[in-house]
């Protein structure tokens, strides 16, 4: 896919689309590590729950079943790419893992569908246990992965897609090595910073917090296998090349089997 404004530099055979140093040098997961005003990812809650209560069993998917975790900044098209794979005819289907949120849902979205919209009491109750793969605080709210959702599409066969925040990412890629991790970036950050603008979905204080943040977000590319500009106006061509990138990473390890710690 062609780079967008910010130029292209190849890494691992990848394409990626450059932003430079100035939007967040040396940010970096870990305990405390904040990203941008309202974001923070807690390191450790996803291997045994906020206390370190649970420690649940290795679990190991069948063969050549992949995990793939696909973020990018707020704004960049996540959810409309997701929708574009769902349309492309696949046997067997991926399956889509709902994430669980504490947020209110927004208009249009489904319970159980968009996002699995929990209490904090619920939300916690989950984390204690040891049931989510990762999980952080964003904008305020609580968002974190069902483990079990995952591994037992793992199990039974089934790639596995995940939609993750940039913060959410690394965790599950310390808990499943060998997920492949696919990172959406816009063609430029004005044309991320007007998505932002036309969702009309935030105040203009949360507004400026999204965009700061995305900025922020945008300098972790560099820590995916794969990185793809999603051109405004292709989101099909967007999820044809994320689906070849999936295929052609199955090619490469058929009999590989995913393990989540």
């Amino acid at each position: 896919m062609q780079a967008g404004s910010f130029g292209m530099a190849g890494a691992a055979g990848t394409t990626t689309a450059t932003f430079g140093a100035a939007f967040g040098a040396g940010v970096a997961f870990g305990a405390g590590v904040a990203f941008g005003a309202g974001v923070a990812f807690r390191a450790g809650v996803a291997r045994a729950g906020r206390d370190g209560v649970t420690t649940p069993e290795v679990i190991e998917g069948a063969a050549g079943a992949l995990l793939v975790i696909i973020s990018g900044p707020s704004g960049v098209g996540k959810d409309t790419i997701i929708d574009a794979l769902r349309d492309r005819p696949r046997d067997p289907d991926y399956h889509y893992v709902v994430t669980c949120t504490t947020r209110q849902p927004r208009p249009g979205e489904t319970p159980g569908v968009s996002y699995q919209f929990l209490t904090d009491e619920q939300f916690e109750a989950l984390d204690d246990a040891g049931e989510l793969l990762e999980s952080a605080d964003v904008h305020g709210n609580h968002y974190g992965t069902p483990r079990r959702e995952a591994s037992d599409a793992l199990v039974a066969g089934h790639d596995v897609i995940l939609k993750i925040d940039v913060q959410g990412a690394a965790a599950v890629k310390e808990r499943v090595p060998d997920a492949l991790l696919v990172f959406i970036v816009p063609p430029t950050l004005e044309a991320l910073f007007q998505r932002l603008r036309s969702r009309a979905t935030e105040t203009a204080d949360e507004l400026e917090i999204r965009q700061r943040n995305a900025a922020i977000e945008l300098a972790r590319q560099g820590d995916y296998d794969q990185v793809v500009v999603n051109e405004t106006g292709e989101i099909a061509r967007t999820a044809a090349e994320i689906e070849a990138i999936i295929e052609q990473e199955k090619r490469r390890n058929p009999d590989r089997r995913m393990r989540i710690t």
